[in-house]
């Protein structure tokens, strides 16, 4: 398992949730959710230099959401934008692509379970989302050996991989 914290990233088209790990890669835990919107980059680059100041940072991991085949459809497409955007804005540190099918439906599950309701549940529903991400590319990299996902890759970056 490699060392360092990295953060998680469920984009929706209004909010986006944000989960980082402890440094062991062992555990995810919410942080905050972003307005989607003018700003929201700068604010994740400003939470990746908090994190920085205390721990080494590994990478990004962001939610891929895909159809329930597998298959790419257009929020894949705009989350593939939003994460090459997202890559060049925090280089050289990498970003990672995850499939996070029913991730943000599990989360409603799991807030609602816990008593969450109607406006207080969407409010940390996206931060859950990107919790189930980051600690599902964290158990997947433990079990395997292997980084989650796929690399972003920017024109003109050699490969991370």
């Amino acid at each position: 398992m490699r060392h360092g914290v990295r953060l998680g990233i469920d984009p929706g088209d209004t909010r986006i949730g944000v989960a980082r790990s402890d440094p062991t890669g062992f555990l995810a835990t919410p942080v905050e959710t972003v307005k989607r919107g003018r700003g929201d980059l700068a604010r994740i680059k400003a939470i990746l230099t908090e994190i920085g100041e205390e721990s080494t940072l590994l990478e990004v991991v962001v939610g891929l959401p895909r159809s329930l085949k597998g298959g790419e459809n257009p929020a894949t497409a705009k989350v593939r934008v939003f994460a090459a955007s997202l890559a060049r804005k925090v280089r050289p540190l990498p970003v990672r692509l995850v499939d996070e099918r029913l991730t943000t439906v599990s989360a409603e599950a799991m807030l609602r379970d816990r008593g969450r309701k109607g406006q207080d549940r969407r409010s940390v529903v996206d931060q859950a989302a990107a919790v189930l991400i980051l600690q599902h590319a964290l158990d997947t990299e433990r079990a395997s050996g292997d980084a989650p996902g796929e690399i972003v890759e920017l024109e003109g970056d050699t490969p991370h991989e």
